[in-house]
């Protein structure tokens, strides 16, 4: 079937990353596999049902790799020089994915799970000993948190932890909710040089004062064969920092935004804790953080969806977002409900490229409800959600400010 017109161009413009956007549910229903045009000219096809992007998210047919050949489409600057495991294919990304999965598994990452109740309770005990009865939860909870957490982790000194959040903002910076300019690609790639520079210091550092911490563990490792090679350790190094910061950081704050935002929900919880695990799973089943940025996949054989063929060499773009909320999987699902079952949403990727970090990120999204929760903070939106104003330069959207009250 051939494309209807490619005078639509990607990404769709956002006001209130909040909301999922109506064009999802129109394409889903009469175009579910559309050609659009990329900012830097290319084209791509963009898959908005649940099953189509699930097929390529899990189809070892469509490739990550591919996209970062030079002249390939691409949504977000690129970082020469390196390869990261978010954009590799097998046999290395299979290599290297083995290497450092033990330090992700759901059973290590629990043993985290006091330090981050340690650290959630510290954030939350200040915030609420604060003056006024209000607080900005973006600053005070969602972007320390993740910050101190992945830091902490890998084994970086909490006084440099304000410089990597500069250059991790850097990295991931676009403009004006559209994929980055030529000036703010460069930018990106300055950042991107000055982390990697960093942390090059901070990897020879643990070669000759070894701490408790995963970057020491993945030093120790090089002496393995077949392990991670210099160049691979700072990617990856590089790669969990950004992400284990961005992401969690907005999807702390679009959890606490549509709890707060929806009557009762917020109250369920403190009547209730038992609920939380659900109600973090379907916040991140609601919430709009997935923006589909990373996912850029190129077909390396043809592939049918539906009456279209995705020929080989083009791109494709697999919303997670819009297929989280498709109706034949998730009933009602522009509502969040909050003990939903079944939940099996996309808000993580699948496949291979499943997020390695989601054990992490749940730990800490729940451990932060369950230490509000604890307290009995009965927190409420200091102003109504559609007046917010949105921080819409970065690939993971966040409010610039969330206040709430108690």
């Amino acid at each position: 079937m051939a494309a209807t017109g490619t005078d639509r161009t990607f990404p769709f413009p956002v006001t209130s990353p909040g909301e999922a956007l109506d064009v999802y549910s129109r394409l889903r229903a009469e175009e579910p596999v559309a050609r659009v045009r990329l900012p830097g000219g290319h084209t791509a096809w963009l898959l908005t049902r649940y099953e189509d992007v699930r097929t390529a998210l899990t189809d070892r047919r469509f490739s990550k790799q591919a996209a970062t050949a030079p002249d390939a489409p691409r949504l977000l600057p690129i970082h020469r020089g390196s390869s990261s495991l978010v954009t590799m294919d097998p046999p290395d990304h299979t290599r290297l994915r083995r290497l450092v999965s033990g330090e992700f598994t759901q059973r290590h990452m629990a043993t985290l799970r006091p330090r981050v109740r340690q650290i959630a309770d510290e954030l939350v005990d200040a915030m609420l000993a604060a003056d006024g009865r209000e607080a900005d939860v973006l600053t005070a909870l969602a972007l320390p948190l993740p910050i101190r957490v992945i830091c902490e982790q890998l084994g970086i000194p909490a006084d440099e932890q304000d410089r990597f959040r500069q250059w991790s903002d850097g990295i991931l910076t676009v403009a004006g909710g559209k994929p980055a300019d030529a000036a703010a690609a460069t930018a990106a790639q300055e950042s991107a040089r000055s982390l990697m520079g960093y942390l090059a210091g901070l990897i020879a550092a643990k070669r000759t004062t070894p701490g408790d911490d995963l970057l020491t563990r993945l030093v120790r490792a090089q002496e393995d064969e077949d392990a991670l090679s210099t160049e691979e350790l700072l990617t990856f190094a590089m790669t969990l920092l950004v992400a284990g910061y961005h992401t969690t950081t907005a999807a702390v704050s679009h959890l606490l935004l549509h709890l707060l935002d929806e009557p009762g929900h917020y109250a369920a919880l403190l009547a209730d804790p038992a609920r939380i695990p659900a109600a973090v799973e379907e916040a991140l089943r609601y919430s709009q953080v997935a923006s589909g940025f990373g996912s850029l996949r190129i077909a390396t054989s043809d592939v049918e969806f539906g009456e279209v063929t995705v020929r080989a060499g083009e791109a494709v773009i697999p919303l997670m977002n819009a297929a989280n909320r498709d109706a034949s999987v998730f009933p009602d699902p522009d509502r969040m409900v909050l003990d939903r079952e079944h939940n099996q949403h996309l808000a993580f990727g699948a496949g291979i490229h499943f997020c390695l970090g989601a054990p992490l990120a749940r730990i800490e999204l729940q451990v932060l409800l369950e230490a509000l929760v604890a307290r009995g903070a009965e927190l409420r939106l200091a102003r109504p959600a559609k007046e917010l104003t949105w921080h819409l330069a970065t690939a993971f959207p966040r409010p610039e400010r969330l206040d709430v009250r108690w």
